[in-house]
């Protein structure tokens, strides 16, 4: 069939038709990175609505997508817990530790696991437990799919052995690289340790643990009949997949956990009426604020940040907003039987996926106290 099309028309028509493909094939430059290649950024997957535009490189691609599944070398059930205090040895007068990081899949929940960088197999990493003025070693092996340094987080030690990447040290390469981090307990209370290289990526993936330091000294006044830690972590898992949890579009939490599970797969803390519990806060979290809040009355703010308060600083309080790296030591009595519940005030921090399950989830312990 024959074109009725005048010259003009046709004219008309291509001229449309070049400022279409003109504008299809520039106008993305304006909102991503067209120089990037899938070789770049390694097969990376990104989160669902992750903001990228045209000068976002590769390496933050890189730190802000999915675990690759690939990377896992263990898995781990509901059985195996986190924050295990760690065993060390005695060598020539030193207190020698050993951590290696590894890629595992974690068990939060019946059903619901997460992909996570983690110390020695466990979520969190397990608690060093030592003592003010000893000397102290830690070996760190480095079996991550990227290189990672730690940093001891309040502590007063050499510089080098801080563990900032690039800045105090050069990072501890991947495939088995070591690194040894040695100084002195001047300190005591209650501290953590996290990576400090793709740190976005790595803490928010698993990579941190309790530090609890004993005082040279005992002092009555801050010990309980129990204690309990709460390390507190959000996660990002979609459709099988986990992203480094992050403030910002296409990062934000979905799930909430407290020592490595949410509730209803969280830890129920057993005492009597009249017991005593200590329990120590720890802002492990990496981008988020929690006010943590303990039902059946008020607690005892005992220290801050590893600092012990003199008594008449000590003050009641039934929430603290533990931000990330905050501590908080805090006594609690039990003052009648029941149970009673420790949880994050955040109420969709109280959820699992959004959902709540047998009267919650996420950020939420149980304390049983039963009549003496």
């Amino acid at each position: 069939m024959e074109s009725t099309a005048t010259s003009a028309q046709l004219a008309a028509i291509a001229g449309v038709s070049l400022l279409a493909l003109s504008l299809g094939m520039t106008a993305p430059a304006n909102w991503l990175n067209l120089g990037l290649s899938a070789r770049d950024v390694g097969g990376a997957i990104m989160p669902p609505g992750m903001i990228m535009d045209r000068d976002t490189p590769a390496a933050a691609m890189i730190d802000m997508a999915a675990v690759n599944p690939r990377d896992i070398r263990a898995t781990y059930g509901l059985e195996v817990h986190g924050d295990r205090e760690l065993a060390s040895r005695m060598e020539n007068g030193v207190k020698v530790f050993d951590l290696e990081t590894s890629v595992i899949r974690w068990a939060i929940l019946p059903g619901v696991t997460v992909d996570a960088y983690a110390f020695n197999g466990q979520i969190p990493g397990p608690r060093l437990h030592f003592r003010q003025g000893d000397q102290v070693r830690i070996n760190v092996t480095n079996r991550l799919p990227e290189s990672t340094t730690v940093h001891w987080h309040g502590l007063i030690l050499p510089n080098i052995m801080d563990g900032p990447a690039h800045i105090t040290q050069e990072p501890i390469p991947q495939g088995g690289g070591l690194y040894r981090y040695e100084f002195t307990a001047v300190q005591s209370g209650t501290y953590l340790y996290h990576s400090h290289d793709h740190i976005d990526r790595q803490q928010s993936l698993g990579s941190y643990g309790a530090l609890i330091i004993d005082p040279e000294t005992p002092d009555p006044s801050l010990e309980a009949d129990h204690e309990y830690d709460v390390l507190l972590q959000e996660w990002l898992m979609r459709e099988g997949l986990t992203y480094p949890a992050m403030p910002m579009d296409g990062g934000h939490l979905n799930y909430f956990t407290i020592n490595g599970r949410a509730y209803p797969a969280t830890d129920t803390i057993q005492m009597r009426v009249g017991e005593t519990l200590k329990v120590r806060f720890i802002g492990s979290n990496n981008g988020f604020i929690h006010p943590m809040h303990i039902h059946g009355g008020p607690f005892q703010v005992v220290a801050i940040d590893g600092n012990t308060l003199q008594a008449s600083a000590r003050y009641q309080a039934d929430t603290v907003n533990v931000g990330p790296g905050q501590r908080y030591d805090v006594i609690w009595t039990a003052r009648q039987s029941g149970k009673w519940l420790i949880h994050c005030h955040i109420g969709h921090h109280t959820t699992n996926n959004n959902v709540e399950m047998q009267g919650g989830g996420g950020l939420m312990v149980v304390i049983n106290a039963v009549p003496r």
